[in-house]
């Protein structure tokens, strides 16, 4: 038992030995060339960004306006006429899915 636990250990200790090696040696080596990024290509990438998310939130503006007004038709909708306001209600989330 004893040797057995020696052996595991010397067997763990030349894996973690080979490992580190290893490692260190990749460092050294430089197989491929590392690319640099600058901050001019940062800022270039966050301004390309900037416009895209605006453009969406343009595009989206109207859409968001339309839905509202057709919450606040709804909500009039039900205090005017409560039973079609319920059959409406029902039609929007089970008819139309």
């Amino acid at each position: 038992m004893e040797k057995e636990k020696k052996l595991m250990t010397y067997i763990v200790l030349l894996i973690l030995l080979n490992i580190w090696t290893s490692l260190m040696w990749s460092k050294e080596v430089n197989f491929a060339p590392v690319k640099q990024v600058t901050l001019d290509s940062l800022q270039k990438a966050n301004d390309s960004l900037v416009v895209v998310s605006d453009s969406l939130y343009m595009e989206n503006f109207p859409c968001q306006i339309e839905l509202n007004r057709y919450k606040i038709a709804y909500e009039i909708f039900i205090e005017r006429n409560p039973k079609a306001a319920s059959q409406f209600g029902d039609i929007i989330s089970d008819e139309t899915e």
